[in-house]
């Protein structure tokens, strides 16, 4: 019984040196997805969307900062911000560090609770059983955050529609505040997306259902949302065993279908301070390439 006891203790603590590693296996994932109607990219080859969520940054992650960085050299199009940036009061500068390069570039953003509120210890079992958590009463320091954000440009979808254009495409973007916590309220930005815009964007940091079926009703082509970390600790095959959201465990991650709206749920970045570990599911951002519909029939 000993000898099995010590076996245990010892896998116990492999896999969780393991899954603290694995925080910082860093992954850049690819989407190729024919949206566009032909003719929209005048010639261009795709219309690039980089993916961003859930940093969850604490100042000292250096590393993640300038991994964040150099996905400037994708060249995107268009940056999407899905929240949780922070997980520290002392997270903003690291953020900005982090997102310098590409806060030169157009982007918009949504928030989540861990914008408005530093994560908090609690039992690992609500987490497994899929109960949702209650925030933190330590308020950080989105303020600034945000204002960085709106002064080099990105436009905040926090209960807002916008129209813009980049290139040549047309885009309709509307954003709703962290469902997850009911600071939702679709009432304020319902309808839908704009006749003349060539690509119409949903976000939302968590991907939950109530809202998604708006999203789709009201015609949306596709949402991008983060939130579930996708899974964090999975099973082989990044198969998730809880979302901590309304969503199922199959679409904790990736791209799938919710009814005629296209989904994609990053893995994101980060992880709370207080569980900074990850099993078969690397923090990752994503490259979706935006083409036109007759390219890939």
């Amino acid at each position: 019984m000993r000898t099995l006891l010590a076996g245990l203790g010892i896998a116990s603590a492999a896999t969780t040196i393991w899954g603290i590693r694995e925080c910082e296996q860093f992954e850049l994932k690819e989407i190729t997805l024919p949206l566009l109607a032909p003719g929209t990219l005048r010639g261009a080859k795709d219309f690039k969307i980089l993916h961003i969520s859930d940093l969850h940054m604490v100042a000292s992650q250096t590393k993640k900062q300038q991994w964040v960085a150099q996905l400037d050299a994708l060249q995107p199009d268009l940056v999407v911000n899905t929240g949780d940036n922070l997980s520290d009061p002392k997270g903003v500068p690291g953020v900005l560090r982090a997102l310098n390069p590409l806060l030169k570039r157009p982007g918009i953003f949504v928030f989540g609770s861990n914008d408005y509120y530093a994560p908090r210890m609690v039992n690992p079992l609500t987490y497994l059983l899929g109960k949702k958590r209650k925030v933190s009463k330590i308020e950080l320091p989105w303020q600034g955050m945000r204002a960085a954000f709106v002064e080099h440009g990105w436009y905040d979808a926090n209960q807002r529609r916008h129209e813009f254009q980049i290139g040549h495409v047309r885009i309709a973007a509307t954003g709703v505040d962290d469902p997850h916590h009911d600071l939702d309220d679709y009432t304020q930005i319902q309808g839908a997306p704009h006749h003349d815009a060539d690509l119409s964007l949903a976000l939302l940091h968590s991907p939950e259902p109530r809202v998604l079926e708006k999203f789709e009703q009201d015609g949306y082509m596709l949402s991008l949302s983060g939130h579930t970390h996708g899974g964090q600790i999975c099973l082989p095959g990044s198969r998730a065993i809880v979302t901590n959201c309304g969503i199922d465990r199959r679409r904790a991650q990736g791209l799938h279908r919710y009814g005629n709206l296209w989904m994609h749920v990053s893995n994101g970045l980060g992880t709370s301070r207080y569980a900074p570990v990850r099993l078969f599911c690397r923090p990752s951002a994503t490259l979706l390439r935006i083409q036109e519909q007759h390219l890939l029939q």
